[in-house]
């Protein structure tokens, strides 16, 4: 048997200011950008490399969805951006002003720091160490 998971969806105030958020700051690519109707699309993102997973950016509809936009986790680290140069992608970062609210951390399993994207959503930034690198539980 093989099942996985395609997409997560995340719930965004606007497609195009996520779009450009995650593109500029981020390095994002677009998967797919389809109009579903007027108000609807799916929007599929990436990070370079990505091959299992993606985002899909779903526009907050109602009032009560509206209310999740950045807190979709209950301020819990919600998302994790697996990397293979974590200086690099850090420093790119904070060139990006992206906005850390933990600073670089070694752990046993590799290092890692937390940021916010646009919506205050939190995310780690991860480079597992090398014991670490193949194994999918970090």
């Amino acid at each position: 048997m093989y099942q996985r998971i395609a997409h997560v969806a995340l719930v965004v105030n606007d497609y195009d200011e996520a779009i450009k958020f995650y593109k500029e700051k981020l390095n994002f690519q677009i998967v797919e950008d389809t109009r579903i109707d007027n108000n609807k699309r799916w929007v599929l993102i990436a990070p370079p490399g990505a091959k299992e997973c993606s985002l899909l950016l779903a526009k907050a509809s109602n009032e009560h969805q509206k209310k999740s936009i950045g807190n979709q986790t209950g301020g819990r680290v919600g998302f994790f951006l697996f990397t293979d140069n974590f200086w690099r992608d850090y420093n790119k970062m904070l060139d990006n002003e992206i906005h850390f609210v933990r600073a670089p951390t070694q752990f046993d399993y590799g290092i890692v720091a937390v940021f916010e994207d646009l919506y205050g959503n939190l995310w780690d930034l991860i480079e597992p160490n090398e014991n670490n690198k193949g194994k999918t539980n970090l």
